[in-house]
């Protein structure tokens, strides 16, 4: 991270901080932004052994409704992000992976937070029994791929994290037949 002047933490959340930082601009003058510092999160896109992807309907109380997404969650402190994705499959989802394919990172929104969401496609998965949390309030749904692809394209599936891993996964032709 580059030299960003001075950072001052407004308040320590459960998850997430949130700080001030200002820094010299290109002309000169100091900027003041106001930034989410995050630990980082993952998302996983499940493969049954049929071929469905198993989604999530998942109540976001930042919009105020449910979504429709893949299964997500945060690292915990120095987690290893396969270990974190391993663990939001099986309690989002009550399926066991044997295998995580990484798909690599990427910023989820770089103008608010520093978050870096690793992606990661789950096959040989076993039920095992969901383990939410005691906030969460999640319902799997599975979709053939191309089901997948057509709410992508219609606005039912706008989760970005989401529609990000499918397109990662799908270009490295990780969930069978191109959409």
């Amino acid at each position: 991270m580059s030299d960003l002047g001075e950072r001052t933490t407004l308040h320590h959340g459960r998850r997430f901080d949130f700080e001030i930082v200002t820094h010299k601009g290109r002309d000169g003058r100091t900027l003041t932004r106001e930034v989410v510092r995050h630990p980082g999160a993952v998302v996983i896109v499940p493969v049954l052994p049929d071929g469905r992807l198993i989604l999530i309907r998942n109540f976001r109380i930042a919009v105020g409704e449910y979504t429709l997404e893949f299964p997500a969650g945060t690292l915990g402190r120095d987690e290893d992000p396969r270990v974190c994705a391993a663990r939001e499959l099986i309690e989002e989802t009550g399926h066991q992976a044997d295998r995580l394919e990484g798909l690599g990172w990427f910023y989820t929104t770089p103008g608010l937070t520093d978050e870096r969401m690793h992606a990661f496609v789950a096959n040989g998965l076993t039920e095992v029994g969901q383990q939410l949390e005691e906030d969460e309030d999640i319902e799997i749904e599975p979709h053939a791929q191309p089901e997948v692809h057509a709410m992508i394209r219609s606005g039912a599936l706008r989760d970005g994290k989401s529609i990000v891993a499918f397109m990662l996964a799908s270009d490295r032709g990780l969930l069978g037949p191109p959409w």
